[in-house]
């Protein structure tokens, strides 16, 4: 992967180097066996962990990184050219992070936040649920208030890390409405708290994706991040940032499809020729290679606007919209590049082909980012 990235620091650039040489060095060399194989890379996250990529974004008073979403963003996309499953369970780590980070008291975040942010515990974000995905106001699972606590029951679904992650952002119904929702930090050992077989997913085999089940499990009363029926507002300003860094992943996954059928095109020939001094093969490639750079000036532009302390909440949803279509479209067009090979899997194309598509479904799917941006609209008659 070659990309010329503008970044405000020396700092962010060592920081982006170093992240491009772990993911060659560390992430390159395993990913296909771990991926045909899906087995976990516990490995990995201890290695991301110890190198401070974990947490880049997080404040340096409780041991994260202290560094912009803008640089962040492209950490995570150079995690993702080589793995995305990594890159994806980074960013739900990061997202994991952020209730107690944003809402938590100071004697929360001294207890919990050392651990969390120094990779020794990898965070998993339970919002889901088997029928509640995009409208997160019908959340079912129930916080049932007790001496000392509350009791949890019911079901989370889709939680990426599931019973892997040792602790889990949890949200859950205390009181009846559609504000009814709270916000728990939950550890992996809760009595009560089992997971599911991990789904059998179309791509990111390696990591895997369970549903929690909670049968009366007690949670003592300062495990709740933020007042009670708090819950929808820290989900829905965590959710802001994670389309970020689904935005980021995606375009990793999309550039590194460019840069292998760019390499494939320049290769392979035929009626004496490569196959990229054909213009219509040229064309596609021209096509795919602007679907990247775009998507990549998107969720930067969303990042800075984070950064700033400007409102980005539409930017985030355009930015996760944008970026994920053209991952789809720029994986689907590599395949189409490397013809009958691209089909197989003696190359990382198909595969990548089959990891974008989730892009464009998970942290709310692009048609609820519609919806979104479509309601901004209402709201400010197009101004940001």
């Amino acid at each position: 992967m070659s990309v010329d990235r503008l970044l405000p620091t020396a700092e962010a650039r060592e920081l982006v180097r170093l992240a491009a040489d772990v993911a060659d060095k560390v992430l390159d060399p395993i990913v296909d066996e771990h991926e045909k194989s899906e087995t976990y890379p516990g490995e990995v996250f201890g290695i991301l962990g110890e190198t401070g990529l974990l947490t880049l974004p997080h404040p340096e008073e409780w041991g994260g990184g202290g560094q912009p979403y803008e640089v962040y963003l492209q950490v995570l996309e150079e995690l993702a050219a080589r793995w995305a499953a990594v890159a994806v369970a980074v960013s739900v780590h990061v997202l994991s992070c952020h209730p107690l980070i944003t809402f938590g008291t100071d004697e929360q975040k001294s207890t919990w936040l050392p651990d969390m942010l120094s990779g020794h515990k990898v965070g998993a974000y339970s919002l889901s649920e088997p029928q509640a995905g995009s409208d997160a106001a019908a959340l079912a699972c129930k916080a049932t208030a007790t001496d000392g606590g509350y009791r949890i029951n019911g079901a989370k679904a889709w939680i990426t890390h599931g019973g892997i992650a040792d602790f889990y952002s949890l949200f859950a119904r205390t009181s009846a409405g559609g504000q009814g929702i709270s916000c728990f930090l939950v550890e992996k050992d809760t009595k009560g708290l089992s997971f599911g077989s991990p789904e059998q997913k179309m791509g990111l085999h390696a990591v895997p994706t369970t549903t929690a089940h909670y049968d009366d499990a007690f949670l003592p009363a300062e495990r709740r991040i933020g007042t009670e029926g708090q819950g929808l507002q820290i989900a829905f300003s965590a959710l802001d940032s994670g389309r970020l860094g689904i935005a980021a992943v995606a375009v990793g996954l999309a550039q590194a499809a460019l840069d292998e059928a760019v390499a494939y095109a320049q290769e392979r020939t035929t009626f004496g020729r490569k196959i990229i001094d054909h213009q219509g093969l040229a064309f596609l490639l021209a096509d795919m290679a602007a679907a990247v750079d775009s998507a990549r000036a998107t969720y930067l532009d969303a990042a800075r606007r984070r950064d700033a302390g400007l409102p980005y909440s539409r930017n985030a949803s355009v930015a996760k919209l944008v970026a994920t279509d053209a991952a789809m479209k720029v994986t689907t067009d590599a395949v189409q590049v490397l013809g009958g090979y691209g089909y197989t899997r003696d190359y990382r194309v198909e595969r990548y082909m089959r990891e974008a598509k989730i892009t464009q479904i998970f942290e709310g799917t692009n048609q609820i980012q519609r919806l979104v941006i479509g309601r901004s609209l209402s709201a400010t008659g197009g101004t940001k």
